[in-house]
């Protein structure tokens, strides 16, 4: 299983798309993030719901059955990298280089530690419910986790060592696109 010190984040295309004060609210504003961790040398991608709060901003959780593979990796030493991505738009020029999307995402290194205490995994999962869904509430909306159910389901806490964030905004930024005589035509789809 690889151990190794996650490397430290640097913007190395577009470095003026760096957003990092903003990190911690598209961690926030997010829904999946793609959890990437390799085992005996095979890299694995793997989609999840997660739960992140801008009070704890080194730290986010995620949650599965005890035989997710995943969650047994991560809880037994692998780094992970967790990447949250949101399209806003879908931006077309009147070059086709110069097609792109403008987004908010952030890539976040770190390691993982099961959380096993009953009522923290119950805080945690009514927070997350409560991020997912505003206004819900346990007991009024929905019926809280079972004893028997919080130890079905394992819940991973991940440090954050290090992260990133970058965002495109805007309009097309092609030679052409700021000629309206010239060919095809240009915009943005917002998404």
């Amino acid at each position: 299983m690889d151990t190794a010190t996650p490397v430290n984040a640097t913007i190395r295309q577009h470095p003026e798309r760096a957003a990092s004060a903003e990190a911690g609210d598209f961690l926030a504003a997010g829904t999946v993030a793609h959890v990437g961790f390799q085992v005996d040398g095979q890299p694995y991608v793997i989609p999840f719901s997660y739960q992140y709060d801008s009070s704890a901003p080194d730290r986010l959780y995620l949650h599965g059955g005890h035989s997710s593979h995943t969650l047994r990796a991560l809880a037994a030493g692998a780094a992970v990298c967790v990447t949250v991505t949101m399209v806003d738009g879908l931006v077309y020029s009147r070059t086709a280089l110069n097609h792109s999307m403008n987004y908010r995402s952030v890539v976040c290194f770190g390691r993982a530690q099961p959380i096993e205490d009953p009522e923290q995994k119950q805080a945690v999962f009514a927070r997350m419910i409560e991020r997912y869904f505003p206004g819900r509430t346990a007991g009024e909306h929905y019926a809280p986790a079972t004893e028997a159910q919080l130890r079905a389901t394992a819940l991973l806490a991940v440090t954050i060592e290090s992260m990133t964030a970058k965002a495109r905004r805007g309009a097309p930024t092609g030679p052409l696109d700021g000629e309206p005589e010239a060919l095809g035509t240009c915009g943005v789809v917002p998404l």
